[in-house]
């Protein structure tokens, strides 16, 4: 069977698999159809869940704000296919038993279209299940879990972030590369984001070559334990699978037990500017950071993305703080503009996945989009960066690799350039 015959078999038959969830009911556009939950005429309704609140609120609760900005300029210049993008954000704490509650009263009272890049691992993976049973697109997930990339089990179900594994071979490639012979530690949270972003390290490093490994929960803000094992440990480089708010508390807490090793840290929790004011007057236990990520860095004001964010930031979003939750929001809005339009002025459930799974997309990202009728991972690898006299950089090149055993290597393939009006065009 010929590739291109593969997959638009995949596609169909992930479309029969999402369709089949629910049963034989219709909630398709066009002729002979019911009317599509969230679409009219005029608008489309999406929706989300976010720590707008809570242990991860830190950096976080900009995103939606920044995405909805994004929409927001969308609606301004005409919207999709004639129709404005409403987007109902609701606060979840990171707490899964209230994203259970959140996203159930947007899927069954607000009769969303989708929900758009819900935010955690613990509290998404709550809510797969009840998304498949409604045949609700759930879309570009604000982690890297490996759940989301389950096209069999969870067919309307697409990741965004790299995924976790990824990230940690793309971590540990440099630690294996430059920073040869150092003891080295492992900081994660207590969840499959963690665990991932462990297993990727191992797979770069080996399981050995881990000398202290430990974990955090969201709701114990003490990591004195946990730092202080590193130091007994006499380990000198530390990597971090972890959210904003605890990058800060690890980092605060190691310079008060005066240890000082290097960091290495995931996308997830290396946001300098939102690290600063986490650690307000110690933001310079930041120099030297070493973080990864896979989108334009905030503060290269030459970027044309930057420029565009930056432009609709000031119209839209009352000139907020521009950090990288501002850029991560809006590249997230583009992708869902940029599929939006590929799947078509009759606008179904369906076709929106079925305009994902073609692939093709593309936006500010740095390494590819991995979007296919079989891989529901997002963005496929990342370009590290680094804190230097106060402000986040990138060296070197950007990496991709896979969650397997697969080689890390470089990605040399430029971002395209945004559209002069900002907006994704119809394919």
């Amino acid at each position: 069977m010929r590739p291109s015959t593969r997959r638009a078999v995949a596609i169909a038959s992930a479309i029969t698999l999402l369709a089949a969830a629910a049963g034989c009911g219709d909630d398709g556009g066009g002729a002979g159809r019911g009317p599509v939950p969230g679409v009219t005429d005029t608008e489309i309704v999406v929706g989300t869940h976010m720590p707008l609140t809570g242990p991860a609120a830190a950096g976080y609760s900009k995103i939606a704000p920044a995405t909805k900005a994004y929409f927001d300029h969308v609606n301004a210049n005409g919207g999709v296919h004639g129709r404005k993008i409403t987007y109902k954000v609701m606060d979840d704490g990171y707490n899964p038993a209230n994203t259970q509650q959140v996203v159930r009263q947007l899927v069954l009272q607000d009769k969303v279209f989708a929900i758009l890049n819900g935010l955690g691992t613990p509290t998404h993976s709550g809510v797969l299940d009840f998304l498949k049973s409604n045949r609700v697109p759930d879309l570009f997930v604000a982690s890297g879990s490996r759940s989301w990339d389950q096209p069999d089990r969870y067919p309307g179900t697409f990741g965004f972030n790299p995924d976790y594994t990824v990230e940690g071979k793309i971590l540990a490639h440099h630690v294996k590369t430059e920073l040869p012979g150092r003891k080295v530690c492992f900081l994660g949270q207590d969840d499959d984001f963690g665990r991932d972003s462990l297993a990727g390290v191992e797979k770069v490093l080996g399981a050995g070559a881990v000398v202290a490994k430990q974990t955090y929960v969201t709701s114990n803000p003490n990591v004195a334990p946990q730092i202080g094992a590193f130091k007994a440990a006499g380990c000198e480089v530390v990597i971090l699978a972890t959210v904003p708010g605890f990058t800060a508390l690890a980092v605060g807490t190691a310079a008060r037990l005066r240890f000082r090793p290097q960091w290495l840290v995931s996308n997830v929790g290396a946001d300098q500017p939102t690290l600063a004011k986490q650690l307000g007057a110690n933001a310079g236990l930041l120099e030297g950071m070493i973080g990864a990520n896979y989108l334009p860095m905030q503060n290269d004001t030459a970027n044309p993305w930057i420029q565009l964010f930056t432009k609709i930031n000031k119209e839209h979003n009352g000139d907020a703080p521009f950090d990288g939750n501002t850029v991560y929001g809006m590249a997230v809005g583009y992708l869902f503009v940029q599929v939006l339009q590929a799947a078509g002025r009759d606008l179904t459930r369906e076709g929106v996945l079925e305009a994902v799974g073609r692939g093709g997309h593309q936006g500010p990202g740095l390494a590819p989009l991995r979007y296919s009728a079989t891989d529901h991972s997002g963005y496929g690898g990342q370009r590290l960066n680094r804190v230097s006299g106060g402000a986040q950089t990138y060296f070197g090149p950007t990496y991709e690799t896979d969650e397997g055993d697969g080689p890390v290597r470089e990605y040399a393939a430029q971002p395209v350039a945004p559209p002069a009006n900002g907006i994704p065009s119809a394919s």
